[in-house]
């Protein structure tokens, strides 16, 4: 179990943003191979999930950003565990934390994701269906999901 804050941009600190940023691009860079400009103009709009470690490591993070700012709907993204989480149940946590987080925030929305191809039965595990077609970005094949709106407690599965 992670500790969770949520904050939006305006009140992360400089050492949580710096964590942040180096957690996404130690994973979606560095170990993805991606070149992509991470600084998309979207963190400021944005409300950003940090699961820290009992060792006060940030372990997980994800944004949620509103409607109109990437898509119509709200929508989670930068969806992130540290490598060293993964199988252990931290991107379960994280994906339940953020979709609780964004029914808090927009109720009765819809919420729109931009997920890799090949997580979408993990995704689907949270109400996510795909839409659209396959689409290539930075080299990794994608997929446009959508949840439909769902309340607290059908998240808290």
């Amino acid at each position: 179990m992670m500790e969770w804050r949520w904050l939006p941009f305006q009140d992360l600190s400089a050492a949580q943003l710096y964590a942040a940023m180096q957690l996404r691009q130690r994973v979606f860079v560095v170990e993805q191979t991606c070149v992509f400009l991470d600084a998309d103009g979207i963190d400021q709009h944005s409300w950003h999930g940090l699961g820290y470690l009992p060792n006060g490591e940030l372990g997980a993070y994800a944004r949620i950003v509103p409607p109109g700012k990437a898509f119509d709907y709200p929508s989670i993204g930068r969806v992130v565990t540290a490598p060293e989480l993964r199988g252990s149940g931290g991107g379960y946590e994280l994906m339940q934390q953020a979709m609780l987080h964004t029914i808090r925030l927009f109720p009765g929305h819809q919420i729109k994701i931009g997920a890799q191809a090949h997580l979408q039965r993990f995704y689907a595990r949270f109400g996510f269906e795909p839409v659209g077609e396959l689409y290539d970005e930075d080299g990794i094949a994608h997929i446009h999901m959508i949840a439909p709106p769902l309340s607290r407690s059908t998240v808290s599965m």
